[in-house]
C-alpha cells in the first residue's frame, strides 16, 4: 500500500475511535443518571472507552509515528464532529423540556 493510503486509513480509524469515545461519553452523560447504578456506570464507561481507544491507537500506529499522528488527527476531527452533532441534540432536548414545563 502507498504511504498516503495508509495515512488515510489511519485517519479513518482515528475517526472511528473518536466517534466511539466521544459518542460513548455523550451516551453515558445523557443516560447515566437515569440508570440504576450510576456510580458504577461512569467509571465502567470510562475504563471501556479508554481501553478500546488506547488499544486502537496502539494497533493503528504499529510503531510508526506518522500513523499515530494521522490517527490523532482523525480522533480530534471526530471530537469536533460529535460535539457539533450533540450540541444540536442538546439544544433540541432543552427546547422540548422547556415546552413540557410550560404545558
Amino acid at each position: 500500500m502507498t504511504d498516503w493510503l495508509v495515512l488515510l486509513l489511519a485517519i479513518i480509524a482515528g475517526m472511528a475511535l473518536g466517534i466511539f469515545f466521544f459518542g460513548g461519553l455523550w451516551w453515558t452523560v445523557r443516560h447515566g443518571l437515569s440508570m440504576r447504578f450510576p456510580a458504577l456506570l461512569f467509571p465502567a464507561s470510562l475504563l471501556l472507552r479508554l481501553g478500546v481507544t488506547v488499544v486502537g491507537f496502539y494497533l493503528v500506529a504499529d510503531g510508526d509515528w506518522q500513523r499515530l499522528i494521522a490517527c490523532l488527527v482523525g480522533f480530534m476531527l471526530a471530537r469536533w464532529l460529535v460535539s457539533r452533532w450533540t450540541r444540536g441534540q442538546a439544544e433540541n432536548m432543552a427546547d422540548e423540556q422547556v415546552e413540557q414545563r410550560w404545558n
